[in-house]
C-alpha cells in the first residue's frame, strides 16, 4: 500500500471510530476459560501463488505456528478448514459464477490440502466446509460445544472472507471470537485492513500475537 493510500485508509478508519465509539461499537468480548484454535483455509489454494486464489502469507503461517506449537503443548482443540467441491462443482455452482477461482477446488486435490509448512497432526480437525464460514453446513458448534469451548481464536485467510464469516458465526453460535492480526492474510492490503477494523469494531477482538501467546499460556 502507498503511503498516499495509508493515509486515506487511515483517515476513513479514525472517522468510523469516532463514529462507532459514540453509537456503542468496539467493545470487548475477551478471552474465556475454554480456546480451540481455528486455522482457516491456509490451504495450498490459498498459500501458493501459482493457484488463482493463492497469495504471499508466508508470515501468516509463521505466526500462526507460532500460536500452534503453543496450543499443542496445552492440548487445546486445533481445527483446520479447506473448502472442497465435487468434480462436477455442482456442490458450488453458483458461487462458481461469483468466483470462477474456486474451480480449483476438486475434492482431494493438492489446491485443498493443508500447507505443509503448518504440520498438521493425526487428532487434529481436518474441516471441508462449501462456503465462507466454518460454522456454515458443517459440525464446528457441535465440535466446539462438546468440548466445552467458550473460545475461538481464528488464524488464516482470507481477512475479508472466510476469516470476516467465521468470526460473525462464532460469536452468533455464542462463542468469543478473538482474530489474531498477524495470524491472518488478504492478497490485497485495503480489504485486509479495512475488515479488520469493521470485525474487533462489530464481531470479536482484533489482538496481537503476542496477547494471545500470553493468554495460552496462562491456562
Amino acid at each position: 500500500m502507498t503511503g498516499e493510500n495509508a493515509r486515506a485508509l487511515e483517515v476513513l478508519r479514525d472517522d468510523a471510530a469516532k463514529l462507532y465509539r459514540k453509537k456503542g461499537f468496539q467493545s470487548r468480548v475477551g478471552f474465556g476459560e475454554s480456546p480451540a484454535i481455528l486455522v482457516i483455509d491456509l490451504a495450498l489454494a490459498w498459500t501458493d501463488t501459482k493457484y488463482p486464489l493463492g497469495s504471499n502469507l508466508d508470515s501468516v503461517i509463521e505466526s500462526t505456528n507460532e500460536i500452534l506449537e503453543l496450543a499443542r503443548r496445552k492440548k487445546i482443540p486445533v481445527i483446520f478448514t479447506t473448502i472442497a467441491y465435487d468434480a462436477d462443482l455442482t456442490e458450488g455452482e453458483l458461487y462458481m459464477k461469483k468466483m470462477p477461482a474456486f474451480r480449483v477446488l476438486i475434492s482431494g486435490s493438492e489446491a485443498t490440502k493443508i500447507d505443509p509448512r503448518l504440520k498438521m497432526r493425526n487428532g487434529e480437525i481436518y474441516l471441508v466446509k462449501k462456503w465462507l464460514s466454518a460454522f456454515f453446513g458443517t459440525n464446528l458448534n457441535g465440535f466446539l460445544t462438546s468440548k466445552k469451548v467458550d473460545t475461538v481464536i481464528i488464524t488464516g485467510c482470507s481477512t475479508s472472507a472466510c476469516v470476516r464469516a467465521t468470526a460473525t458465526d462464532a460469536l452468533g453460535h455464542g462463542f468469543r471470537s478473538i482474530v489474531v492480526r498477524e495470524c491472518v492474510g488478504d492478497r490485497a492490503i485495503g480489504p485486509h485492513e479495512w475488515n479488520l477494523f469493521d470485525i474487533d469494531a462489530k464481531m470479536g477482538d482484533v489482538v496481537s500475537k503476542q496477547q494471545v501467546m500470553d493468554y495460552l499460556a496462562s491456562l
